[in-house]
């Protein structure tokens, strides 16, 4: 099963090169795109049910990937949220833990972390999917 993947990132260049990484090297599906804190929080927000992953830059167009994961702090359970920045320092990771992030990578140095984190996650979907019939995915 494909993931639902939805990425906030401004840079035009790294954002359709992660979408093609992604869906060529995990079970990845990109649903949407947006380079905004205010696009991508309001997405999510209402289009609860559509995605399964959620990654995110910190640094954006307009606002900042904190006030993203700050949108979503009450999505569903099997929903995860990343934030992929060039600014992955401990500081960063800590106040990402604070706003309830699963994971934070590092964009120059932790891709095939990355891709490892969406295969890991892709595979636990389908278990929890397969094993409960009253989950339902979207």
């Amino acid at each position: 099963m494909k993931m639902r993947t939805y990425l906030v990132e401004d840079n035009p260049t790294i954002r359709d090169n992660l979408i093609s990484t992604l869906e060529e090297l995990a079970p990845v599906e990109t649903v949407g795109t947006s380079d905004t804190e205010e696009e991508g929080a309001a997405w999510l927000t209402h289009n609860d049910g559509q995605w399964d992953l959620a990654i995110v830059d910190l640094f954006l167009k307009s606002g900042s990937g904190l006030g993203v994961l700050q949108a979503c702090r009450t999505r569903g359970a099997l929903q995860k949220m990343v934030i992929f920045s060039n600014y992955a320092t401990r500081e960063l990771r800590y106040r990402c833990a604070q706003l309830g992030v699963d994971a934070v990578f590092d964009k120059s140095t932790e891709i095939d972390d990355l891709l490892a984190y969406c295969v890991a996650q892709s595979q636990m979907l389908d278990s929890a999917v397969n094993q409960s019939s009253g989950l339902q995915r979207g």
